[in-house]
């Protein structure tokens, strides 16, 4: 097999184009097989294969500096470069991560997993080559969709102004997570059409050269106006007027004629942008047939393309009850950044299309859009993941929250999710919001009260934050009591010890109680559900009984409930209060399951369990 001789960094630069073409099927198993196992994103890697050889064929990984915006396409650069024995644990935990990772390689030269940040990154580099005079390439490795997000906009003026010797791959597999939806994207599919516009230039400059005695005056003749004709019919001069030079579209699954143009590339003293046109899933017909479903796959049978069933989630709760609410009320809509999907939004789109906005990558453009909207009498539902919030925390503060403007955050994908690992973990979100004048933080412990509260979220006319997490409810039954502004929810009375937990921690406070009840300690559950305006009366009076409190949260120990708790214990001078403050760690939370993850970081029922029972049984 070819991908054995696949060992070290640039060893693919001693293959032949015949072995190269072997090696893109044995590399296109070996990810299927692996991705069907641990889950992860199969279709864009796919479609990178040989994109991935081509580009490390001409560059050198370990001197020059290539950069893969959002970084989920690179198996192919990490097999390419010694980690192919250890594929088999990407997105496990202790193993390699489904992302870029200077932690792990030389060549992995900048950690991303947020998109559209590769431009920006490798002109930096660039700029520090030039400033030390050094000698490298930098080549920022983006998509279409991820051209969509402002800050590549940005980076790319700031490029072109400055005339920095860079390239740009443009990786155009017309395919984000959700379908493209923006001018750029209009753009490209213009641009799309250039390759057979070259074609037909070439013949046709040939026959009107083979024409006896006139036919080299009129070509030159021809030739003189073709640059006016490129500006109305080429779009590319976008990239040439604003400093850019253009070279494309050149097919992505050519490695020769994408060597070829790299190393024309290599020459220019100005930034080049290459548009690389690419199929998402090729070679494997179930993920050509349906990209979107193989973006970030659970693992599938092989065979068949069947995906493991995740069964009902909160996003699909949210989504079915958004549409249900958007039927009683007109002012109602809907607003996703490139995740209609994941968030649960595929049905109501199809239900509302003219209440429904997907407005790309570009989730501050989402939530200044969303106050727009909101100032003009409309209800805006915006669903984003937690870690994608971050993107946009400036347009919450001074474009809805400043004018209290009633629009409804929905976090999705809050706490731990897993595989993703540090760049996607959604525990920020609670510290982050709560500092925010204005916003009323909510959290659902269960299908039930997520249904609540965005119910409420309606009546309350003010900015709103929902966060929930990725995947399903707990299986223990908790009854949900009506909602009340910014007051908690007891679960269950008792003596001993209050159990406070909020969102998908609650599950664990009834579960502990259970445990602990049948050692004779008597709990008082508390769903918190209102992290702002929080309930401090309900929750002092609870603590001051049982002299014993337990928090638990899926969020960082820092900012968050645990702080919440700290803060009221020292205002009400309760410090012969036995407390316990169980969140994750201050720190990157790197990748794994849900599971592994909360056993390593002490969140697991089992661990608190036991170290609860070993100071209460002393005391």
């Amino acid at each position: 097999m070819i991908i054995e001789k696949i060992n070290h960094t640039n060893d693919v630069k001693k293959l032949s184009k015949d072995e190269k073409s072997i090696l893109c099927s044995e590399i296109r198993d070996s990810i299927i097989h692996v991705v069907s196992t641990n889950g992860g994103h199969l279709a864009s890697n796919l479609g990178v294969v040989e994109l991935t050889i081509a580009l490390e064929s001409v560059f050198d990984p370990l001197k020059d500096k290539i950069i893969w915006d959002v970084g989920h396409q690179c198996y192919v650069h990490k097999i390419l470069n010694g980690r192919k024995n250890e594929l088999k644990t990407i997105r496990k935990i202790d193993g390699i991560s489904g992302f870029p990772k200077i932690k792990e390689s030389k060549t992995d030269c900048f950690n991303t997993g947020h998109s559209s940040t590769s431009i920006s990154a490798a002109m930096g580099m660039a700029k520090a080559r030039d400033l030390k005079h050094q000698d490298y390439h930098v080549i920022a490795v983006i998509g279409d969709g991820a051209l969509t997000g402002g800050m590549a906009l940005e980076a790319l003026n700031h490029v072109g102004c400055t005339q920095t010797k860079m390239i740009i791959i443009l990786n155009d597999n017309e395919m984000s997570i959700s379908k493209n939806i923006s001018g750029m994207n209009t753009l490209l599919t213009r641009l799309r059409s250039r390759k057979n516009y070259r074609r037909t230039n070439s013949r046709g400059r040939k026959m009107v050269t083979s024409i006896p005695a006139v036919g080299k005056v009129i070509a030159e003749v021809v030739s003189k106006g073709k640059n006016a004709v490129k500006q109305v019919f080429i779009p590319g001069m976008y990239f040439e007027e604003i400093g850019i030079k253009y070279l494309g579209p050149v097919d992505g699954h050519d490695i020769q004629e994408m060597e070829s143009l790299f190393e024309k590339a290599k020459d220019f003293e100005e930034p080049v942008l290459i548009h690389v046109l690419t199929k998402k899933g090729k070679g494997y017909y179930p993920a050509e047939k349906n990209p979107a479903l193989f973006h970030g796959v659970s693992p599938f049978d092989i065979k068949t393309g069947k995906v493991s069933s995740k069964g009902k989630t909160y996003s699909h709760v949210f989504g079915d009850t958004l549409m249900q609410l958007a039927k009683k009320n007109q002012n109602i809509v809907a607003i996703t950044a490139a995740m209609r999907d994941g968030v649960g939004l595929h049905s109501f789109a199809e239900k509302y299309p003219e209440r429904f906005f997907d407005v790309g990558i570009a989730e501050q453009h989402a939530l200044t859009f969303a106050a727009g909207l909101a100032s003009n009498g409309m209800l805006p539902f915006v669903s984003i993941y937690s870690s994608f919030y971050q993107r946009a925390y400036d347009q919450v503060i001074h474009d809805i929250c400043l004018q209290n403007l009633p629009v409804v955050m929905c976090v999705d994908r809050a706490g731990l999710v897993g595989a993703d690992g540090e760049t996607h973990q959604g525990i920020y979100d609670m510290a982050f919001f709560r500092i925010i004048p204005n916003v009323i933080i909510m959290a659902p412990k269960n299908f039930q009260e997520l249904k609540q509260m965005m119910e409420f979220s309606i009546e309350l006319k003010k900015p709103v934050v929902i966060r929930y997490p990725r995947g399903g409810e707990s299986s223990i039954l908790m009854k949900s009591h009506v909602l009340h502004l910014g007051k908690a929810e007891i679960l269950e009375k008792g003596n001993d010890l209050t159990i406070l937990g909020i969102g998908n921690s609650v599950s664990k406070g009834m579960e502990l109680s259970s445990l602990l009840e049948k050692k004779d300690f008597s709990c008082e559950v508390i769903n918190v559900r209102f992290l702002k305006p929080f309930d401090w009366k309900s929750i002092i009076k609870s603590i001051q009984k049982t002299k014993k409190v337990v928090v638990i949260e899926d969020g960082t120990i820092v900012g968050g409930l645990c702080t919440i708790v700290k803060e009221l214990l020292v205002d009400y001078g309760l410090v012969d209060v036995v407390s316990f403050y169980y969140a994750l760690p201050d720190q990157f939370i790197s990748h794994g399951s849900v599971s592994e993850l909360e056993e390593k970081y002490h969140l697991d029922v089992d661990y608190i369990y036991h170290d609860l029972l070993e100071v209460l049984e002393k005391k």
